[in-house]
Order: structure tokens, then sequence, then C-alpha cells
């Protein structure tokens, strides 16, 4: 058998005394492992880094202001050599081999007695990888397979039996990549994904094929509302052993009536797991060259739902409010309405040259901007043909990045 040849273990180090000589740079890559794992650690260095010291000042481990000597693993389960003193090294190694005490040392793992194997976990899995004395190559190895686990693309399915759970999936701005891994993950686990119309729809062609899409615009509503008939089919998935995304565009909670369903699967005794998304209020505008805040220009941001007109007795926006903010407007769902908006945030004291920006479609390949003013952007929305979605932008923010803005 090669010398290279490491048995690979699972060491339950909770409670037990964990000795590390030295508080560097290798040790502060360590000890966090060390202090998940619940383990009694005893720290013995003269000195330490910033970020060990503020670990035993948190009374996270006990640290020891002093080199080695002998007898210092008297009781260890596991010891952790990485000072830059030869001479200690060596002893305190040939001390761990007399007590047999698994010993890891970081200037010769050859003379040491257990090597530690690079580490990586993703959703109660944890990857542990050893390509003999190749730390590089075995970094490599554990990034591809977490990066697979969290992304979906090595399947991994959990074969014990589970309970219903819906997963509420903020899918983002509307390009795939922008999805979060979490939710990518959960979607290539589903059985069934229920989709709103602005869902990322390309993260739908990636699905297997024994995975059941459902559009949620098409569910039939009969005696139910739209909303009503989606909470029941959540729940019918879910109590059928069925694992359940629920994939939404942006955020779930960001205009998207997530909370309704949280609130119906939690009255139907289903577990809801919520996956933020990146919200299209903030990315939308990122893409297309325009920020939210900036200094010295807005140091806050509004988001608003524009999808009810200004004079609709049923709107809960206070438009006179809004138009007195210094900072940044967003609207969401505001294209149909934007003429009359506009003319709302005007006559409550909004300047009728404040620049705006429609962006369509923001984060796809559709991608286009229109830029006005207040007083002109109904005008140059119906003349360029702008329709939904898309997000409006209504603050100096808007000409940040013109060769001109002073």
């Amino acid at each position: 058998m090669s010398e290279n040849f490491a048995y690979p273990v699972g060491l339950r180090l909770a409670g037990r005394r964990v000795v590390v000589l030295g508080a560097g740079q290798v040790a502060q890559r360590r000890l966090p492992a060390l202090i998940a794992a619940g383990a009694d650690v005893l720290l013995i260095s003269p000195s330490a880094t910033a970020s060990v010291e503020a670990m035993a000042e948190a009374g996270e481990v006990r640290w020891e202001r002093r080199r080695y000597r002998a007898g210092d693993f008297e009781g260890a389960w596991y010891a952790l050599i990485t000072t830059d003193d030869p001479e200690a090294n060596a002893a305190a190694s040939a001390e761990a081999e007399e007590r047999r005490v698994w010993c890891v040392r970081s200037d010769d793992a050859a003379a040491a007695s257990a090597w530690t194997p690079a580490t990586g976990r993703s959703e109660g899995v944890t990857v542990a990888v050893l390509t003999g004395q190749d730390p590089r190559r075995s970094a490599a190895v554990r990034d591809a397979v977490v990066e697979g686990l969290r992304n979906g693309t090595l399947a991994a399915p959990r074969h014990r039996a589970r309970g219903p759970r819906v997963s509420l999936v903020g899918g983002g701005p509307g390009d795939p990549d922008l999805i979060t891994v979490r939710g990518r993950r959960l979607l290539a686990e589903a059985d069934v994904v229920v989709a709103d119309r602005l869902g990322p729809r390309d993260l739908l062609d990636e699905l297997p094929p024994h995975v059941e899409v459902i559009d949620a615009a098409k569910i039939p509503y009969g005696r139910f509302m739209a909303q009503e008939a989606i909470n029941n089919a959540l729940i019918e998935h879910a109590k059928a052993g069925k694992s359940v995304v629920r994939l939404k565009g942006g955020d779930p909670f960001v205009f998207g009536r997530g909370m309704e369903e949280a609130q119906a699967l939690a009255e139907a005794g289903i577990p809801c797991t919520v996956v933020p998304g990146v919200t299209s209020a903030i990315s939308v505008p990122g893409v297309a060259g325009i920020p939210v805040t900036h200094r010295g220009v807005a140091h806050e941001f509004t988001v608003v739902s524009g999808h009810v007109a200004p004079e609709d007795p049923s709107s809960l926006v206070d438009w006179s409010a809004l138009a007195r903010l210094r900072g940044t407007l967003v609207l969401l769902m505001a294209v149909e309405k934007i003429g009359a908006i506009a003319t709302a945030l005007i006559g409550h004291g909004r300047a009728a040259d404040t620049p705006v920006a429609v962006v369509q479609e923001g984060t796809t390949a559709a991608q286009r901007r229109v830029d006005a003013t207040l007083a002109t952007v109904a005008e140059a929305v119906a003349a360029e043909g702008v329709r939904p979605p898309a997000i409006v932008v209504i603050g100096d923010v808007v000409t940040v990045a013109s060769p001109d803005h002073t």
C-alpha cells in the first residue's frame, strides 16, 4: 500500500480536548472548524493574529500565551502543530506519537500521524478530500464537488423519508445565473415546480423530464381566486409527498405575495422554506448602470408598486409624501400607469426635469433602457413601445454615469 494512503474518518470532537500549537495564519484557518465541532480547544502560543485573539477573547478557545512544553498533550484527543519552530514541532510531534494522539503538522506532513483534508459543506453534507501531499489538488476537487452539490449539477438525492415541504424560491431578475446557489439546488431536487411568468424561464429548461412544471397563470381557478388556487396546488402536491418549489421572479416577499403563500402553508401544517432572491428593484437598475444610491447624490431609495393609478381610491401609496423625498424612487409594475404617476409627482412638487430611466426586461438578452424626465416619460414610453416587465427609476442617480454629470 502506498505510504500516501490515508484512512478517512470523521472525528466527533465535541467536548473533547484538542491542543493547537501556534496561533498564526494556519491556526486562524483551522480553528473555526474545530470550534464549530464543539471541541474543547487549548491554544498554546506566545502571540496570535488579530482574528485568533478575537476568538480567545470571545471565549471560543482557551489561550495560554507561552511556548510548547512537554506534557501539553496530556488528555488530548487531537493535536494541530502550526508553529515556525522546527525543534518545538519535532518535540511536540514525538510527544503526540508517544501518547497516541493523532497529530497534524503544518510544517512537515510526512512526519505527521494525521492529515487535514480539504473540507466543504453544503446542506448537511460534509465533503472531505485527501490527495496525499497535494493540498491544491485537494482544494480543487473539494471546490468542484461542493459547487456541484450547491448548484444541483451533482445529484445527491435524499433517500430518507421527509415530510411535506414547500420551498418559496426567489428566482432573481431574469438572468438564470442570478438565482441564489440554494435556489438552484432546491430546483434540482424538486418533483414539482410551480412557476410564475416572471420567473427565470431558462432555469425550467434545465429540469429533468420527470419534474412536473406548472405555470401558475394557467392553474384552473374555478370558484377560487387565482392566489387561492395557487395556494391549494402547493398544499395538494406537498401532501402527496412531493418536493415542491414555488419559483417566483425577484424576491418572494417583494411584491411577490410570498407571505400569503407561506401563511396558507402554515395553516395547512406544511413547513415552508423561504429562499430570498435578488430583487429587480436594485439589480435591474444596477446592470443598466444606475446605482440606486450614490455618495453625494442619493442616500435613500424607495421601492413602490405602480400597478394602481394615483387617483384610484384603492391606492395605498402616498404620492404626496413620495414627491417630497430627495432620494431615488424605484417603481415596479408601473409601465401602464407611468403617465398618471409622473403627473401626480409633478403635481405634488417633484421637479418636472427630474431624470427618469425605464429599463425593460433587465438582466436578460432583451434588456433595453429608455431615458426621459418626469415631464416626458409617458411620451417616451409610448413612442418606444416599452412593455412590462420594466423597472422605472426616478432621481438624479439616473445620470450619475453620464459624462456630463457633476
